[in-house]
């Protein structure tokens, strides 16, 4: 007579083993167009590192499209105003125009835990 198994359990241990492992984090990936170095585009870029720096360690891209060099490439993702900050991943996909200074509301928008 054979043992009874389970039917909710899997009967390879590396599955178990899968099973039984946290899920993985999602990676967060940003799109900034920027106007080359104006004070309102170094501003962005700085507001966003902070912040996935200090919210998404390793877990996030952060691309930057500078309109003067691909003016083209923001025309065709819709982008009129700099700068404009496009997560991409997860979805859905939003688009935020500004320097991204108010960090709470930027958390919020963007769906994560905002401090406090």
């Amino acid at each position: 007579m054979s043992a009874a198994v389970p039917i909710d359990r899997p009967m390879n241990p590396r599955m178990d083993a899968a099973l039984d492992a946290p899920a993985l984090p999602q990676i967060y990936k940003f799109r900034l167009f920027i106007a080359g170095h104006t004070p309102n585009s170094v501003h962005a870029l700085a507001n966003l590192t902070a912040l996935c720096r200090a919210h998404l360690p390793n877990h996030h891209e952060i691309e930057v499209v500078d309109v003067f060099v691909e003016p083209a490439r923001a025309l065709s993702e819709e982008v009129f105003m700099t700068p404009t900050l496009i997560k991409l991943a997860p979805l859905p996909i939003q688009k935020i125009v500004g320097t991204l200074s108010n960090a709470n509301t930027l958390l919020q928008m963007l769906g994560l835990k905002v401090p406090g």
